[in-house]
């Protein structure tokens, strides 16, 4: 199969000053205002317990994958889902490094715990009480395409919806400069592959590329879906790879 075509039909985001998809569409398309700056996601899907220890990275992916399920009316149960962050939870990392170097028998169980790749799909389908397939992935600068390629084929393959988050959070001491990760955001998507299912039509091709103009991000792909015209957009998906997109309304 050369193409993946997939719905889009709920979607969910979050910035410190865009706090919804709501918002950070009407933003995209030059409507809206900003809402008064926040701290932290919200992620009331969460047990209040949990939202006061979880890391940033599991606030933030849980509270845009709870829109994502409302947007799409879909119970998270019953979604599969992958969740993709290119630098994990870097925070805790250049904590832990920082005690380690500093007095290694203070290292906290439970930050090792909240900083694995996959702290926050676990976090996510233990909340929702998800038994559906979950997986999460790194792929450097190629995040976004291999989180795209990965949900769209899942979907195909068993042909059901499912739950693409994709996240980063700011980063703290020497990891800040490295990756310039100087901000949190994190959107999610809901891929259906019915051909009459709701939302925008996403058509997705892995193909070869001879040159480095794949530089489209997240944000590119939102602003498309936040605006009716038909867009194309190239993803960095590897070295000699490119993830072509294709959104129509």
């Amino acid at each position: 199969m050369n193409t993946l075509d997939v719905r889009v039909p709920g979607i969910g985001a979050w910035s410190p000053t865009q706090v919804d998809w709501t918002l950070l569409r009407e933003s995209l398309r030059g409507q809206g205002n900003q809402s008064a700056p926040a701290a932290r996601p919200a992620a009331e899907v969460l047990p209040q317990a949990e939202r006061r220890r979880a890391p940033a990275t599991v606030l933030l992916a849980c509270d845009v994958a709870a829109q994502a399920c409302a947007a799409a009316g879909r119970d998270p149960a019953n979604l599969p889902c992958v969740f993709a962050s290119a630098h994990g939870e870097v925070s805790i990392s250049d904590e832990m490094c920082t005690t380690l170097a500093r007095a290694p028998r203070e290292l906290s169980p439970t930050r090792f715990h909240n900083s694995v790749h996959n702290a926050p799909v676990g976090y996510w389908t233990q909340a929702v009480h998800c038994h559906a397939a979950s997986n999460a992935l790194s792929a450097a600068d190629g995040t976004l395409a291999a989180g795209l390629l990965e949900a769209a084929a899942l979907a195909h393959a068993d042909a059901t919806p499912v739950l693409l988050v994709v996240y980063d959070a700011a980063a703290n001491g020497p990891l800040a400069d490295l990756l310039g990760a100087d901000a949190s955001f994190a959107f999610a998507l809901v891929l259906d592959p019915a051909a009459d299912a709701q939302g925008a039509r996403l058509r997705l091709r892995h193909a070869r590329s001879d040159d480095d103009a794949a530089t489209q991000t997240g944000i590119d792909l939102l602003r498309a879906l936040a605006n009716p015209a038909p867009a194309r957009l190239r993803v960095a998906a590897g070295a000699g790879r490119v993830l072509e997109l294709e959104i129509k309304a």
